[in-house]
């Protein structure tokens, strides 16, 4: 079983940046599509962006143009640069495949507030 592990979170003023890794435990992350989802306890998880073995992105409209997700699939880890950070972006942040393949890991907590 492949496990995800998040970090780079924090508390940011509006405006600002932040990124973020998720790192696979097992090479096998390769070839699968990945995604960055969020959560609060308010909302369902939502999926934010995703991209592909061969590079291909996707964005929800909420966070396009201004977050962009890469990977390094020699380091088994996916990025997540966030810039322009909204007060509406604070959230659980998770990293899986796309469908979610994996338990869930503990997830990056971003929390954007003046």
């Amino acid at each position: 079983q492949v496990e995800l592990v998040e970090s780079g979170g924090g508390l940011v003023q509006p405006g600002g940046s932040l990124r973020l890794s998720c790192v696979a435990s097992e090479s096998i992350f390769s070839a699968y599509t990945m995604a960055w989802y969020r959560r609060t306890p308010k909302k369902q998880r939502e999926l934010v962006a995703t991209i592909t073995n061969t590079r291909s992105t996707n964005y929800a409209d909420s966070v396009k143009g201004r977050f962009t997700i890469s990977r390094d699939d020699a380091k088994n880890t996916v990025y997540l640069q966030m810039n322009s950070l909204k007060p509406e972006d604070t959230a659980v942040y998770d990293c899986n495949s796309l469908p979610p393949t994996w338990n869930w890991g503990q997830g990056t907590q971003v929390t954007v507030s003046s």
